[in-house]
């Protein structure tokens, strides 16, 4: 039987340290896939470095106490929805970005920069510590003015873009 299985039945027969990587990649094709993949894994590490340290900034910057609302977290999440609005749109829409950009902007910085771990934690902790109603206010007020940040950025981007286009001659 040769390395790389053929079938799911092949696979099964297969042990396991001897599967490919994706099922779908042939064994030649592995090594060839992963130093494609390398630039966008670099991309992702120094735009995720580079948002988790601005976002400690601003958490350092604008410390809550431990029972207040946490509106560094809740300024970084919204900020980093708003910004994903702009990225994804203009790049998606408006012009095509070079390959690296965003993978280093939207999963890397921005996925450095917004936490999703600590906005959960903070809930849990109002919860905990009795303030029911302000970890209610905080779950929801990220999550709508998220949502809400994402849209108005998304549409406010198109706009500009649209009106840009509409003056420039052809």
């Amino acid at each position: 039987m040769s390395q790389t299985p053929r079938t799911p039945r092949d696979a099964a027969q297969v042990p396991y340290h001897r599967l490919p990587m994706d099922m779908d990649v042939a064994e030649p094709d592995r090594l060839a896939s992963l130093r494609k993949l390398l630039p966008s894994v670099a991309a992702v590490a120094v735009g995720g470095a580079l948002g988790a340290v601005a976002r400690y900034g601003v958490q350092r910057a604008w410390p809550s106490r431990p029972d207040g609302f946490p509106w560094a977290t809740f300024g970084v999440n919204v900020a980093g929805c708003v910004v994903m609005g702009v990225v994804v749109m203009f790049f998606m829409e408006i012009r095509p970005a070079p390959p690296l950009v965003r993978p280093f902007l939207a999963t890397g910085f921005l996925g450095g920069f917004t936490t999703l771990s600590t906005y959960a934690a903070d809930t849990e902790r109002l919860v905990r510590l009795g303030a029911p109603g302000a970890a209610l206010a905080y779950y929801a007020g990220t999550l709508l003015a998220g949502i809400a940040g994402t849209a108005i950025a998304s549409r406010l981007t198109w706009r500009t873009a649209m009106a840009r286009h509409r003056r420039t001659p052809a």
